[in-house]
Parts: C-alpha cells; structure tokens; sequence
C-alpha cells in the first residue's frame, strides 16, 4: 500500500508530496477497507500543497480531497456498502492513496457501471456548477448566463448543465486556442476576454439580458463580466485565477444595481442537510453513467508518479483534468 504524503508546504507544489509506502491498521468497528479507484488533482489541492487554500489540514498529510473507490473489506457487524460496490470517497483528504480506511457511513454508493475516472470528478467541479446555475438566480428555460474561465472543468461542467436545462451560455476564455474545447462541450458562445466585452456580448446574444453572471477569474475580468449583465443581474465569484480581488465599478454596483455574491462549496456542504446533499450526487452520478455529464481528461498518472501529475496539473496551458489512478497509471 502507498500514499502521496507531504510534511512541509511550498511554492512548488511537486516539490513537497511524494509517494511513501504505509501500512494500514486492522478496521476498526463500523470501517471498511477501499481500494482507491481514481482520485482528481483539483486546484484545491494544488494550493493546499503551496499553503494558499483557505482550509489547512495539519502536516504531515496525504493528498487528494476527492475521488472514487471499492470495497474491499468489512468489518465485523458492517454490512453495507457491500463487498466490490463503488463508492464515493468522504471529502477528508488523503484520497492520493491506493487504499484507505473509512467510516461506513461516510461512504455513498455509486453506479457500478459508470467510468471510474469519471465518477471521481463528482465531488467539486460538478456540484460548484450545478449549484452555481441554481442558487443564486431562478433561471428559466431560454435564458442565458455568462461566465469565464470557461475551458475550466467546472466551466465544462456547468455548458452540460446549463444545455440539459435549456439554458443558454456565452463562455469566455483567455486564449483563442480554447474556443473548440468549449464549443464541443454545447456552449453557445465563446468570446475571448477583452475590454470591449459587453459590446461583443450584446451583440452575439441579440441583446439578451443576461441575469447571472459567474466569475472565477477576479481583478478586472470581474468588472467586465459585470458589464454583460442586465440591470439588477447577480454576478457570483468562486474563485481567483489571476490572483487580483474583484474588481467592481460603480457604475455597475450603483446605477445598474449589479449584485456580487460569493460560493464556496465548503459552506454549502457544511450548511446543507444530508438529503439534499445525497440527492444532489444521486442526480450528478445519474447523468454521469449515461454519458450526458463528463469532463475531458488530459493524462491519467500512478501513485508513483506524483510529482509528474502534479506537475502537469499545475501546468498553466492544459487540455484537460489531470487524474490520479493510484493501482494503476497512464
């Protein structure tokens, strides 16, 4: 058994994980043993390793906040999830390990039949995009929204969603080279980000007015996605890709009465009740196995391979998720 380990935090993010063999203890009551299936690199991850993510577990720590795996022992007394069922892995770190020790209880299942890889994906980036298009504004079928970094993965995820309910999307990006990636994902527009925005985005939407605005980027791209909403339109921020604060004028927080809201998907998870978290992965998991929902991957990497996948993820130019598969590679 291995685990991707780290006992400092750095500015590069390769530098401080490795893979260290381990050993784990005998289950404990209400335990079972998983084999690790796939587990994402997630930005997440990458600036826990640097230091910069806003929750810290103590050191020293494994990797990885998110993934998939099956069971393969029980403990005495335990008798669900079964034996060889798929589950989702509790969002408690260390899921960069070919196995682990969890609680029972904390243990969702998921469709035998679906693409590990795929399914491993389903804790962050999909529920940010799904819960993005929904809490914030009551969007109606024909309508559209608008947001940026829109080649990111929960990019990707919420084009799907938004296309499954009949919405529409104007998507920007930073760089021509990733128009097709997100026109072949069903966006309806890709605009590369410019000053000159919200001009190009009446015209390539007819003028539509645009109610909800979502931003990961920050600094001025901020202001300029602001500038593509109607009057009284909400703009939600959840993340920080130029490394700049929001930046908002006046002239729209004022005189057009733009809103800006943040989302963390920490304090929905923590807030949520339990049904409604399980009824959200139902719903994700469901469109995952038939094929409707999915992210592109670029490589897949072993557990011996850490540093290299972590590499790739923190690389800037990417065409796709990088994913660890611990028990095997790419």
């Amino acid at each position: 058994m291995k685990q991707a380990r780290y006992a400092t935090r750095g500015p590069v993010p390769q530098d401080v994980i490795e893979t260290v063999e381990c050993e784990l203890p005998a289950l404990g009551p209400g335990q079972v043993l998983v084999e690790v299936l796939a587990a994402p690199i997630n930005p997440s991850d990458l600036l826990t390793l640097t230091g910069q993510y806003g929750l810290l577990p103590p050191l020293p720590a494994v990797g990885g906040n998110e993934g998939v795996g099956r069971v393969l022992a029980l403990a005495e007394g335990v008798s669900a999830p079964a034996l060889g069922r798929t589950v989702l892995l509790p969002i408690s770190g260390g899921t960069w390990s070919t196995h682990l020790i969890a609680d029972a209880r904390t243990l969702l299942p998921l469709p035998d039949d679906a693409d590990p890889v795929q399914l491993s994906m389903i804790t962050v980036n999909p529920p940010t995009a799904r819960l993005l298009l929904s809490e914030f504004v009551d969007l109606q079928p024909g309508e559209w929204v608008i947001q940026n970094a829109a080649n990111s993965a929960v990019g990707g995820y919420l084009v799907q969603l938004a296309a499954l309910r009949g919405l529409k999307t104007v998507n920007v990006v930073r760089r021509e080279s990733a128009r097709d990636d997100v026109l072949a994902l069903g966006a309806d527009v890709v605009l590369v980000d410019g000053d000159d925005l919200g001009k190009r985005v009446r015209e390539a939407t007819g003028g539509a007015k645009i109610r909800l605005g979502v931003d990961a980027v920050g600094g001025l791209a901020t202001e300029r996605l602001a500038q593509s909403l109607c009057e009284g339109g909400v703009l939600v921020n959840y993340g920080a890709m130029s490394g700049e604060p929001c930046a908002v004028s006046p002239a729209s927080l004022v005189f057009r009465d733009v809103a800006l809201r943040g989302f963390w998907l920490a304090r929905w998870f923590r807030a949520a009740p339990p049904e409604r978290r399980v009824a959200l992965f139902g719903e994700l998991a469901g469109l995952i196995g038939q094929g409707k929902l999915r992210a592109r991957v670029q490589a897949t990497y072993g557990i011996d391979e850490i540093k290299q996948a972590v590499a790739a993820a923190s690389a800037g130019e990417r065409a796709g998720k990088i994913v660890l598969v611990p028990n095997g590679g790419g």
